[in-house]
């Protein structure tokens, strides 16, 4: 059978996914089938050509199957209804935060300013004030509204599209992880793209090798049930692509692959 290339969090560093995907055409060819982990968008500087890459990839009929990231989800929502929280984030922290990334992404679409929040009291959700723009200050609304004015259709549409898990005989790819000891289908949609707490804990075996993302580590790392592919490119560290030929691992380098381990 021919292998399987997999790509972490993605996080709007598009410089980083070309790289990746060329490293991934030097090993596999230009055909080569490619898993991505979710999480595109926020932190990074281009989130926009990261989506726009994908979709184009999509498009050209490529073997690219995109996951859905909870980064991506918190996206698309703000467009769709405004929303600026998520119950997962315990921190209470805005997702137009520096932190979570989300200005970072909407800069990328052209909608530019300076986030103020209110401060933020223990337990509660962090407030966005206004948006400081070079025309002047606006109100949360207009924020939405000037997202919502500039960010393309297709691209959301692109998002919510997105499933949360696939499959191969010897892989389970998936956002963040899942709980042991309940079917796939059975599975809480929450858990597979925010799960840590009784993921990254367990020995269990899954039947297949998870592959993930989510949690960022230094550098990609296998665990013998699991691959955690996030190396941290939404902190700055380089996105490392693996290849995978059955259970068996690689990560990819400029001098070619690497066995990654237990």
């Amino acid at each position: 059978m021919p292998p399987i290339y997999a790509i972490g969090d993605i996080h709007g560093q598009k410089d980083m996914l070309d790289n990746a995907l060329s490293l991934i055409a030097a090993d596999g060819g230009d055909d080569a089938q490619i898993i991505f982990l979710g999480d595109y968008v926020d932190r990074g500087p281009d989130s926009r050509g990261v989506i726009d890459t994908l979709m184009q990839g999509q498009a050209a009929v490529r073997p690219w199957t995109c996951l859905l990231g909870n980064h991506d989800r918190f996206f698309a929502r703000f467009i769709r209804e405004g929303r600026q929280h998520d119950p997962r984030v315990k921190s209470g922290l805005n997702w137009l935060n520096p932190r979570l990334g989300g200005a970072q992404t909407l800069q990328s679409y052209g909608v530019v300013g300076q986030m103020h929040f209110a401060e933020q009291q223990f337990g509660d959700e962090e407030k966005l004030v206004h948006c400081e723009t070079e025309a002047g200050w606006i109100t949360p609304e207009a924020l939405i509204a000037a997202a919502q004015a500039s960010i393309p259709e297709d691209h959301i549409a692109f998002i919510e599209s997105l499933p949360l898990w696939h499959e191969t005989d010897h892989l389970l790819c998936v956002h963040a992880g899942l709980r042991p000891h309940i079917s796939l289908e059975h599975q809480d949609p929450e858990d597979l793209i925010w799960i840590r707490d009784g993921f990254l804990d367990t020995n269990h075996h899954f039947g297949q090798l998870v592959v993930h993302g989510h949690t960022a580590l230094d550098h990609p790392q296998h665990f013998g049930n699991r691959v955690d592919l996030d190396g941290g490119a939404g902190y700055g560290r380089p996105l490392v692509p693996a290849v995978f030929e059955g259970r068996h691992c690689w990560t990819l380098t400029d001098q070619g692959r690497v066995p990654l381990t237990i």
